[in-house]
């Protein structure tokens, strides 16, 4: 395994500029993650979707805004592979309640992902304050590198 990601837009709630959000996923892994070995699938799903999938891996109700599958093997730290679940419905309710942009939360929502891959957990209060915390740092420096809002594709003319 070496640096593998792809990334599947199965929804039509927004128009996702997946080249940038390819580019995004990628500086967070190699540059400020460190992580040269990792096999990532990110899929971008409305909430009915969303909602199957948490339905039938983790028996809840619902839609929610991430689901990410660890499918390391957990001996080696530096190598990364899984998905993530990405709903885009969650997204734009989400960034009307924290007042930010959909956009951001998308780019949360991979950084939230990513970190649960590397290990962060978000289950016990201690944990989900580190966890908060990093997520924070990487939104702002990847907020700094690229315009985030950029991610929203406009019409071609």
């Amino acid at each position: 395994m070496t640096g593998m990601l792809s990334i599947r837009n199965r929804q039509r709630v927004r128009a996702v500029e997946t080249r940038l959000l390819r580019r995004v996923t990628l500086h967070l892994l190699r540059n400020e993650l460190r992580c040269a070995d990792f096999e990532l699938g990110l899929h971008l799903v409305a909430a009915e979707a969303m909602a199957l999938v948490n339905s039938t891996f983790l028996q809840h109700e619902g839609s929610t805004d991430v689901i990410t599958f660890d499918h390391g093997d957990g001996k080696a730290a530096e190598r990364l592979h899984g998905e993530i679940f990405i709903c885009l419905d969650d997204a734009v309710v989400q960034s009307g309640q924290f007042r930010t942009t959909w956009q951001q939360e998308l780019a949360r929502y991979v950084i939230h992902g990513i970190l649960h891959l590397r290990g962060y957990g978000d289950l016990e209060p201690r944990a989900r304050r580190i966890m908060k915390r990093e997520e924070e740092r990487l939104l702002r420096e990847m907020g700094r590198r690229f315009d985030l809002n950029a991610l929203e594709s406009r019409p071609k003319r």
